[in-house]
């Protein structure tokens, strides 16, 4: 199975160091041709309307949003959460939101990087010890639609969602050194 992470900005090496060490053929995605040849994507934290408006001028908003109308598995992580997302607010009016996870979510909505955090989730799909959480100006769910499965939460809020084959969450797996959300998001029935 070939995984790629969209490396147009943000973490991607991490992620791309996370996939590989549990097994999975790794690569980075900036164009239409490299979409093309993964089976699977990451869509990795940064700036939401920065990586939005990379997509455009790199010729990837209609490949993407066609590959994950297809049913490919996508998993975005903080502002690759955004992306995914139904509706978002703070967001600049050309910002990119694929809807393709029924949620309404809110951009920077813990704070500034300065308020960063970690705190230990607890996920039933990961066993019983806790998975560490990292949120650097993480974005809130507000919403989540009827369809979605909410895997995790945090203060009662929604931070790891799931509908379907897509996923989300508001912080920063790659960070932290845990791979059992990777290797979920991996093991996940084609």
């Amino acid at each position: 199975m070939k995984v790629g992470v969209l490396a147009l900005q943000g973490a991607a090496g991490l992620h791309l160091a996370a996939l590989a060490s549990v097994g999975a053929a790794a690569l980075a995605v900036r164009r239409p041709d490299e979409l093309a040849d993964v089976d699977r994507l990451i869509l990795p934290g940064g700036e939401s309307t920065t990586i939005s408006m990379l997509l455009e001028a790199n010729g990837l908003v209609q490949p993407l949003a066609e590959r994950i109308a297809g049913g490919m598995a996508v998993l975005g992580t903080c502002a690759g959460l955004l992306l995914l997302a139904t509706d978002v607010a703070d967001g600049r009016d050309d910002q990119r939101c694929f809807g393709a996870l029924d949620i309404s979510a809110r951009r920077n909505a813990y704070g500034p990087q300065s308020e960063s955090f970690e705190a230990p989730l607890q996920v039933a799909a990961l066993g019983p010890a806790p998975l560490t959480a990292i949120f650097i100006r993480s974005p809130v769910v507000e919403r989540t639609g009827p369809d979605v499965e909410v895997l995790a939460r945090l203060d009662g809020r929604p931070v790891l969602c799931r509908q379907g084959r897509v996923w989300g969450c508001t912080f920063h797996p790659e960070l932290s050194g845990d791979l059992r959300l990777h290797r979920l998001f991996c093991e996940e029935a084609p």
